[in-house]
């Protein structure tokens, strides 16, 4: 405990920062804290571009400036740092990483990636893997919490993580790279450029990432290693004055070593000579017209999300197992302004996705399925009075399988000219059930229904010295029904689970000279089952109630940064019956960043800095201590 207390005093007090190539100059340092830059866009909460103060939904956004600043790899590590956000991840670098919002199971979090909807119609339960998503390529992460199906659709019960990578400038070239070595023989390097020249703008991205890794299995001794290349672009065409054409493309290979289980119970993770690859590739193609004088503003689409993914065992050409997802989506929205003070933003949409997951050997198998759904929404945005906005939507899906689901949601946000900020807001959220709940073999059932929340939150944001200090607050409460569970009675997936989420978020960041920056957060999150039976009233597995972060970043004033974070979250257990805890812990890292001319900068950092020893995931290791080291470079 007392421990843990002086890591968390220590870090608000220090100061301790690291300045990246790009940070804004001291004059503008303020509008680099997410929580401070209450001007900020955000374009998750009606999925359109919308002013920050007037959205009544909790949203988070971590820039290109935060990204840097920390030195992070993998995307999910930044995300295991926000409010409301729990991260687990099976043993070492590219074990599966769940990411949960609110409590919520990890495959009831939508992901998406520069508009296109990334979560996976192969795996079980329809989520998406954090593991193989890096950082290096992305120039904004906007977190909504809470469920928001009207302008989302299927699978935003516990919110969405909306992912948007480098936009080339408005004029002119810019080329950035990076490259590190360090711990386990990790090697990390990307490098990017994006420019513009008159109607045409582009940007590309390739990176690399290799590590020797630790045992997935807590107990093993043998390292887990992982590599993978990817790339990421953009192209943009104005083809003449509101109207142009917009590709987007995203690929990543993947190869992860990993552990088996044992044959006995608790069937924990054991050393094995086993190793999955995924293959993952995602695109967008659009047209955008902005008509009436950009009063009405349209949008045309279609992306397509296709994964691959297979286990093999070491020496055996023969897959242990594959699976194939594949969804494709034709969209359009439209944003109209009849007036200042009215917004109607509308869509329709029509996906259709499907699956084929295959194992070999003994006991070999073959599901293949495929389904479509089409839906509609809308949302009216306005502004009755000055400072007051007021948004409310309706969604209706049209599911071959299910039938047909509306959902409704509304929020309200008053912005003073105080400083205050007061947040209200209602949400519901659905989820389909996954091609291989309703068509997989013996353990499939075709009469699912949906999974359904309700949400309810409220907050407050103060900002305080001309800006250089801002504080938050917010309470929500969500139910969950018709959640579907494997039913160990029969053997099959069935709509038997109801859960319950409550909690809080703190937020704090602070500026009090234009050097230093200090933000911090608390969660508390109650996640309860609420099924009947013997684990009614038990708390859902592996989701600390407690946990907090805090970070601290000081320039001096000949160019050197450091910086540090330390985060801690609470005990938790590892199943549904907590018969079986997960201690909790604290993490502490530290890292430092030096310019070296105008285009050159040397960094490094160390993870983990006191060895703590620690599990997320039941008999899967984490690593211990880790220092990297790297070179980071940007020409304009």
């Amino acid at each position: 405990m007392f421990k843990h207390l002086f890591l968390s005093t220590a870090a608000v007090a220090t100061p301790i920062a690291a300045q990246s190539l790009d940070q804004p100059s001291p004059g503008n340092l303020v509008e680099s804290v997410p929580l401070i830059a209450s001007e900020d866009v955000v374009v998750t909460g009606v999925r359109a571009e919308q002013d920050r103060r007037e959205t009544g939904q909790a949203i988070t956004i971590i820039g290109r400036d935060e990204i840097e600043r920390r030195q992070t790899v993998a995307v999910a590590d930044l995300l295991a740092t926000t409010p409301g956000v729990t991260v687990t991840r099976n043993g070492s670098v590219g074990g599966f990483t769940g990411v949960r919002l609110r409590g919520a199971e990890a495959e009831q979090t939508l992901v998406v990636i520069d508009g296109v909807r990334v979560n996976d119609p192969s795996s079980p339960g329809g989520g998406f893997d954090f593991a193989n998503l890096l950082s290096s390529s992305i120039e904004r992460i906007e977190i909504l919490r809470g469920p928001n199906s009207v302008p989302w659709g299927s699978q935003a019960i516990g919110g969405v993580v909306n992912i948007i990578t480098a936009t080339p400038p408005a004029d002119g070239v810019t080329a950035r790279a990076r490259a590190e070595y360090g711990h386990r023989d990790q090697g990390f390097a990307s490098a990017g450029v994006s420019g513009a020249r008159g109607a045409v703008s582009a940007s590309l991205t390739g990176g690399y990432l290799r590590t020797d890794g630790i045992s997935a299995a807590a107990s093993g001794t043998e390292r887990d290693g992982y590599r993978q290349y990817g790339a990421n672009g953009r192209l943009g065409l104005e083809i003449a004055e509101g109207i142009g054409v917009d590709l987007r493309g995203y690929y990543a290979d993947s190869r992860t070593e990993i552990d088996g289980n044992a044959d006995e119970f608790p069937f924990a993770p054991v050393d094995d000579a086993q190793f999955s690859t995924a293959r993952e590739l995602y695109g967008y193609a659009g047209l955008r017209a902005d008509l009436a004088g950009g009063r009405f503003r349209n949008r045309v689409a279609f992306t397509i999300a296709d994964i691959d993914r297979d286990n093999f065992r070491t020496g055996v050409e023969e897959p242990l197992f594959l699976g194939r997802g594949r969804s494709e989506r034709y969209e359009y929205q439209g944003d109209f302004r009849p007036v200042e003070q009215v917004r109607l933003i509308a869509g329709v949409e029509h996906e259709d996705s499907r699956f084929r997951a295959q194992s070999f050997g003994d006991f070999a198998s073959t599901d293949i399925a495929k389904v479509g759904i089409t839906s509609a929404y809308g949302q009216l945005v306005a502004k009755p009075v000055q400072h007051l906005t007021l948004t409310s939507g309706v969604r209706h899906d049209d599911h071959e399988q299910f039938g047909s689901e509306t959902t409704f949601g509304g929020d309200a946000a008053l912005a003073l000219d105080t400083g205050t900020t007061l947040r209200v807001s209602y949400g519901e959220g659905f989820k389909a059930p996954t091609l291989f709940q309703l068509y997989a073999a013996f353990i499939g059932d075709a009469d699912l229904t949906p999974e359904r929340a309700r949400n309810y939150g409220a907050g407050v944001e103060q900002s305080l010295l001309d800006g250089r200090a801002r504080i938050g607050a917010t309470y929500f409460r969500r139910r969950t029904r018709d959640q579907i569970d494997f039913d160990l009675g029969t053997f099959t997936y069935a709509n038997i689970a109801r859960t319950r989420a409550e909690g809080i978020e703190l937020e704090i960041a602070l500026r009090p000279v234009d050097a230093l920056t200090v933000t911090a957060d608390y969660s508390f999150i109650d996640a309860e089952n609420r099924s009947a039976g013997a684990n009614f009233g038990n708390d859902l597995a592996r989701r600390p109630r407690e946990t907090l972060s805090v970070n601290a970043d000081y320039r001096f004033p000949f160019g050197l940064g450091l910086g540090g974070t330390v985060t801690q979250a609470g005990d938790s257990f590892d199943d549904m019956g907590n018969t079986v805890r997960l201690d909790g812990f604290v993490l502490a890292s530290v890292r430092a960043e030096l310019p070296v001319g105008e285009r050159f900068a040397l960094y490094g950092r160390v993870d983990n800095l006191f060895d703590e020893r620690y599990q997320t995931v039941g008999g899967y290791g984490t690593f211990g201590r880790a220092a990297y080291g790297g070179v980071r470079v940007r020409l304009d």
